[in-house]
C-alpha cells in the first residue's frame, strides 16, 4: 500500500522574523557589514525540515502588501507595529533568490496575507488526499488543523520540533475541535496585530467562556447569564466581538490553486545556490547544504514522520537520486585550495640547514611563523615543528625532535629570530605560540603583528578564526586539521604521528596564509584610524597575556572540596523543604515540572502566568523573581538554583581545571570577543563569578597566594565608569564631586532628593546608585521601578530630577546618539571603534538598542582601554626592575598579584600609581588596594 503524500507549507514571514529576533543580542554580521541573521534564521528552518521530513512537496509562501480583507473590516488592523527591520528588508530578496535556485516555489499574491494562502491550499491538498504540514510557529493556524493537516512548529532555543494534530490542539486550547481556535482568539484579542476582542478577558477567560457557551456568537446570544462588570464590557463590545472574530479568521477561498506537480520537491541548482552561500558567508550552511543534497550517501527509502513524534536531527539520509552524470560540487568552484593553488613549501630539517635558514630570515624585515603542537593547552603542548613564511606563496617547515633536549638545541638556533628586536612577526592568536616558546625559556621580542587582533579592530562584528578570514579576503579555503588528525574522538592522531610531508603542507599553508592576510589588514587598520589602538594597546598586551595565563593562581582544593559538601547539605534542606511545600516530590531541575507545581497546583503569580513559545510554564529567573515575595516556595527555589549553579560551575568543576604539572589553574583571557573592547575569559570563567552574594563570595577565597611567604594584593578602579562619563560628558556637577573626593552616589542623592550630604538616607543614596549606574544603559522609568521600591511615577520623577542635576548629562547621551547617526559607528578615549549598524533603523526596538550602545559602548570601552594600558605599563615595570611580584587576574575593573611580603609595602604605592596614571582624564581615576592570603581577603 503507497504511503500518503505529505505537503509541507512555510509561513516565510513567521519564519524569518523568529530567526531575526532570536539573534537579535548576537547578530550574524558578514565582512560587508550585512546583517544575514534573517537569511540564516529562515534557511535554517528550511533545510532542517528538509534533512528531518525528506518531505514529497514544499512550497514557501509571503505576505505581499498586508490584508487587503481585514484593512477594509478594520483600518486599524496591524496598525500598531513597528516598521520591518531593515536587516529583514535586505533579507527578502536574497531569501527569494535561494529557493528559486532550489527549486522551491514562492506563493505570494498582492493584498493577501501568508496564513491565507496556506489555509486555502491546505485545504485543497487535504481535498486531494494529501498530509499537509504547515511550518510556523504561529498558534493562529491551529484553527485550520484536521485529521491530515497539521502545525509543525521548528526547533528552537533547545526545544524540538512540536507537531499539533487535532488531539494535540484540543489539549493546547482546552477545546472540543480546532475550529475552536478563532472564537478564542476573537475573544482574547492580539495586540501584535491589534485585533481588540473582547475587554477584560484573557487566556484563561476565554477557555472558560469556550467551555460553557462553545463559541462566540453563542456567548454573545446569551450574555444575560454573565455577572457584574464582564457583563457590561462584554454587552457593551458585542460588534468588536464579531469584528474581532472575523480578523482572526483564516481565509480558505484565496486565488490561489494547488499545482502538485509544481510543488513536488526537485533537485536544487547547486552551483547556483551555493554561489548564493559564498556570497552571503555562509560556510556552515553550505557545508549542511552539501551534505543534504550530497551524491556520495546512498538513497534509501523515504520513511515519513509519525505525527506527533519528530526523527532525530541528526538523520543524514540523502532526500535525492543524483544521476551518475552530474558532479558534485566542491569548493574548488568558489574558493582557492592547497591543490589548486600554485606555491611552494619545504622543509629543513637538521641542525646545519636551520642554522643556514636563520642567516636567511634574520636578512628579513617581517616574517609570518605558526607553531604545530601536540595539542591545544599551550601550557601543556610540545612543540612538533615551526613554520615559517616571508613571501605569498612560499613557506619553510622546521620539524622538531620528540626528544625534549633535542628540541631545546634546535630552537637554541633560533633562538636570534625569535628574541631580534628589529623583525616583525606575524601569526594568528600569537598569545597561543608566544606561550608554546616561553616553555623552551624562548621570550618572542620585537614588534608582533596578530591578524585575529587587528581584524578584531578592524570588523568587531564578525568572527575572526583563520578558515573565515581565508575565505572572506583572500577567496582561499585553508585545508581542515581533521584531513590530517582525524575527527575529534579516541581515534584522533596528535600531529606526532602526521606524515612530514603532510604536515610541511598543512602547517607552510597556514603560515602563507596568514603572511598574505597581515598584508591585506595592516592598510585597512590605517583606513580604520585603528593602527595607534592596535600598535599600543592590544599587541603589547598580548605578550602581557601570555605571561598572566602562563603564571596562573593556586587553589585551595580541600577547601572547594568541604565548600562543596556544605552547598550539597544546603541544597539537600531546601530541596526537601520545597517537596513538603508542594506536597509532592518532582524533579526540580525541570521547568515543565516546575510550572505546573507553581502555576496550576499553588495558583502563584495570578491569573496569567507566563508561557514559553512551546506553551509550557515560563520558570526563568526574571519570572520567579517578580513573584519572590508572592510565596516562600518561589525563595527557596531561587536559592536551590543558585546553590546548584555555583557547585557545579565553580565549586565542583574548579579544581578540575588544576594543571597537574603547576599545581595552578590557568584561564584563557580572549581578546578578540567583546565588541566592547573588554577581556572574557575561559577555563575557568573568572569574570562570572558572583561577588554580590554571601556563596559567591565563598568562591572568591578558594583563589589563595603561592605559599606563606606570599599575598595577594587586589587593585580595584573605584566607579570607574560614572569617572568616565562625567569626564566625557563634561558635566561640571558631577566633575566637581569627584574632584573633591565625595561619595558620588550620596552626592548625587543629595542634589536630587534637594537634602544636605549628611541628611540623605540609605534608601536615597541606594535609588542615588541605581540611577547612576542606570543612566548609561538607558534606564527606564519602568526599569527603575523594577531595581527599586518606588512607583513608575515616583521613577520618572527621579529621572527627571536626575536630569536637571545633571543637564550636561543629558545633552552628551543626544550627542553620542547623533555621532552614531551621522558617522554610523562610536568611539573610546583611545579610539576604539563600535559600529552600529541599526541606528537608522525603522524598527523602534532594534534602533532604541543600537542608540544604548551608542552611550554605554565608549564609556564600557573607555574602562577596558584604561586598565589595559595600566596592565601594560605595570607590566612593562614589573620586567624593568626585576619584581618577583607577579600581576596573575584580571576582572572587569580589578587587577590581582602574587606578591612576596617581602615587596609588599613597596609595591601598592607603584600599582596604585600606575593605574591611576594609566590615562588624564578631568576627574581623578581613584585604586583601592587590598591584601589578603585569599582573593575574598584582599578584595
Amino acid at each position: 500500500m503507497m504511503s500518503q503524500k505529505r505537503l509541507f507549507l512555510l509561513d516565510a514571514y513567521a519564519l524569518i522574523f523568529r530567526g531575526y529576533y532570536a539573534l537579535i543580542k548576537n547578530p550574524r554580521i558578514n565582512s560587508k557589514g550585512m546583517d544575514t541573521s534573517a537569511i540564516l534564521g529562515f534557511m535554517n528552518s528550511l533545510l532542517d525540515v528538509i534533512k528531518r521530513e525528506r518531505p514529497d512537496y514544499l512550497a514557501v509562501a509571503f505576505d505581499k502588501g498586508g490584508s487587503d480583507f481585514r484593512n477594509e473590516l478594520f483600518p486599524e488592523y496591524k496598525a500598531n507595529r513597528d516598521e520591518t527591520p531593515d536587516a529583514i528588508k535586505i533579507a527578502i530578496p536574497y531569501i527569494h533568490q535561494l529557493l528559486q535556485a532550489m527549486h522551491i516555489p514562492i506563493i505570494e499574491v498582492a493584498g493577501i496575507e501568508a496564513d491565507d494562502l496556506i489555509g486555502t491550499l491546505s485545504k485543497q491538498a487535504e481535498k486531494e488526499g494529501f498530509q499537509v504540514f504547515m511550518v510556523t510557529p504561529d498558534k493562529d493556524y491551529a484553527q485550520l488543523v484536521s485529521e491530515n493537516i497539521f502545525m509543525y512548529k521548528p526547533a528552537r532555543m533547545g526545544n524540538g520540533i512540536e507537531i499539533w494534530g487535532i488531539e494535540e490542539v484540543k489539549a493546547k486550547f482546552e477545546i472540543e475541535r480546532p475550529e475552536q481556535v478563532i472564537d478564542y482568539l476573537g475573544m482574547m484579542g492580539d495586540a501584535v496585530d491589534n485585533i481588540p476582542g473582547l475587554p477584560g478577558v484573557g487566556e484563561k477567560t476565554a477557555k472558560k467562556l469556550l467551555a460553557e457557551y462553545g463559541s462566540m456568537e453563542n456567548l454573545l446570544a446569551n450574555t444575560h447569564q454573565l455577572k457584574g462588570k464582564m457583563k457590561e464590557k462584554i454587552e457593551a463590545a458585542k460588534e468588536q466581538g464579531l469584528l474581532s472574530k472575523k480578523l482572526a479568521t483564516i481565509l480558505l477561498d484565496c486565488p490561489v490553486t494547488f499545482d502538485a506537480e509544481a510543488y513536488k520537491l526537485d533537485k536544487p541548482d547547486v552551483e547556483q545556490t551555493e554561489a548564493l552561500f559564498m556570497e552571503l558567508e555562509f560556510r556552515r550552511m553550505k557545508e549542511q547544504f552539501d551534505k543534504l543534497f550530497s551524491d556520495e550517501v546512498e538513497v534509501q527509502e523515504v520513511v515519513p514522520t509519525s505525527v506527533g513524534k519528530p526523527k532525530k536531527a541528526d538523520d543524514q539520509i540523502s532526500l535525492f537520486e543524483v544521476g551518475d552524470s552530474e558532479e558534485k560540487i566542491t569548493d574548488e568552484g568558489y574558493y582557492a585550495t592547497l591543490a589548486t593553488t600554485s606555491h611552494f613549501y619545504q622543509y629543513v630539517e637538521g641542525a646545519f640547514p636551520t642554522k643556514l635558514f636563520v642567516k636567511t630570515l634574520l636578512e628579513q624585515k617581517e616574517v609570518c611563523f605558526d607553531t604545530e603542537t601536540t595539542g591545544l593547552d599551550a601550557n601543556n603542548a610540545e612543540l612538533v615543528g615551526i613554520a615559517f613564511s616571508y613571501e605569498k606563496g612560499s613557506a619553510y617547515y622546521i620539524p622538531f625532535p620528540e626528544s625534549r633536549e633535542e628540541a631545546q638545541e634546535l630552537i637554541e638556533i633560533l633562538r636570534p629570530f625569535f628574541e631580534s628586536e628589529n623583525i616583525v612577526k606575524i601569526g594568528q592568536n600569537l598569545k597561543y605560540d608566544i606561550k608554546v616558546l616561553k616553555k623552551y625559556n624562548i621570550d618572542v621580542k620585537g614588534f608582533i603583528f596578530d591578524t585575529m587582533i587587528a581584524h578584531y579592530l578592524i570588523n568587531p562584528d564578525m568572527r575572526h578564526n583563520m578558515d573565515v578570514l581565508a575565505e572572506t579576503y583572500l577567496k582561499y579555503s585553508p585545508k581542515p586539521i581533521e584531513d590530517l588528525i582525524g575527527k575529534k574522538g579516541k581515534g584522533q592522531k596528535t600531529m606526532r604521528e602526521v606524515a612530514l610531508e603532510d604536515i610541511k603542507e598543512y602547517a607552510g599553508e597556514d603560515a602563507d596564509i596568514t603572511f598574505q592576510l597581515k598584508e591585506i589588514f595592516a592598510p585597512r587598520l590605517e583606513q580604520s584610524q585603528t593602527k595607534e589602538l592596535f600598535d599600543t594597546i592590544e599587541v603589547p598586551l598580548v605578550s602581557v597575556l601570555a605571561d598572566m595565563e602562563a603564571e596562573g593562581i593556586r587553589l585551595d582544593i580541600p577547601y572547594l572540596n568541604a565548600l562543596s559538601e556544605e552547598l550539597t547539605i544546603e541544597a539537600n534542606t531546601l530541596e526537601t523543604r520545597i517537596f513538603e511545600t508542594a506536597g509532592e516530590v518532582f524533579n526540580l531541575a525541570s521547568p515543565k515540572q516546575l510550572g505546573e507545581i507553581l502555576f496550576d497546583k499553588l495558583k502563584i503569580g495570578g491569573s496569567k502566568p507566563k508561557k514559553t513559545k512551546t506553551g509550557q510554564y515560563a520558570t526563568g529567573e526574571e519570572i520567579l523573581s517578580d513573584l519572590v515575595n508572592e510565596h516562600q516556595i518561589v525563595k527557596d527555589i531561587l536559592e536551590w538554583r543558585q546553590i546548584v549553579k555555583l557547585k557545579n560551575t565553580y565549586v565542583d568543576a574548579l579544581p578540575l581545571q588544576v594543571d597537574v604539572r603547576t599545581n595552578r589553574v590557568h584561564t584563557d583571557y580572549m581578546q578578540a570577543v567583546a565588541a566592547t573592547g573588554r577581556l572574557s575569559s575561559n577555563n575557568p570563567n573568572l569574570q562570572n563569578i558572583p561577588v554580590r552574594t554571601e556563596r559567591g563570595q565563598k568562591v572568591r577565597k578558594a583563589f589563595v597566594a603561592r605559599d606563606e611567604n606570599h599575598v595577594l594584593v587586589s587593585a580595584d578602579y573605584s566607579q570607574i565608569e560614572l569617572r568616565i562619563i562625567a569626564a566625557l560628558s563634561g558635566e561640571p556637577n558631577m566633575i566637581e564631586s569627584f574632584q573633591r573626593n565625595e561619595d558620588i552616589h550620596k552626592s548625587t542623592a543629595a542634589k536630587v532628593f534637594n537634602v544636605t550630604l549628611n541628611e540623605v538616607t540609605r534608601e536615597q543614596r541606594s535609588h542615588a546608585k541605581t540611577v547612576n549606574f542606570g543612566i548609561i544603559y538607558g534606564v527606564s522609568a519602568f526599569g527603575l521601578s523594577q531595581q527599586t521600591n518606588l512607583t513608575r511615577s515616583e521613577s520618572k520623577e527621579l529621572i527627571d530630577a536626575y536630569y536637571a542635576t545633571y543637564p550636561k548629562l543629558k545633552s552628551y547621551i543626544q550627542d553620542q546618539i547623533t555621532f552614531a547617526q551621522d558617522y554610523g559607528y562610536v568611539q573610546t578615549v583611545s579610539g576604539r571603534r563600535r559600529y552600529l549598524k541599526d541606528i537608522h533603523s525603522g524598527n523602534a526596538m532594534v534602533r532604541s538598542g543600537a542608540e544604548r550602545n551608542a552611550v554605554n559602548a565608549p564609556i564600557q570601552g573607555s574602562a577596558a582601554d584604561i586598565i589595559k594600558i595600566a596592565m601594560i605599563n605595570i607590566h612593562k615595570r614589573l620586567k624593568a626592575e626585576n619584581w618577583k611580584s607577579k600581576m596573575l587576574l584580571q576582572v572587569h575593573d580589578e587587577l590581582v598579584f602574587d606578591v612576596p611580603k617581602d615587596e609588599l609595602e613597596a609595591i601598592k604605592p607603584m600599582i596604585k600609581q600606575e593605574m591611576e596614571n594609566a590615562f588624564k582624564l578631568i576627574v581623578p581615576l581613584e585604586v583601592e588596594i587590598g591584601v589578603g592570603n585569599d582573593w575574598l581577603a584582599a578584595h
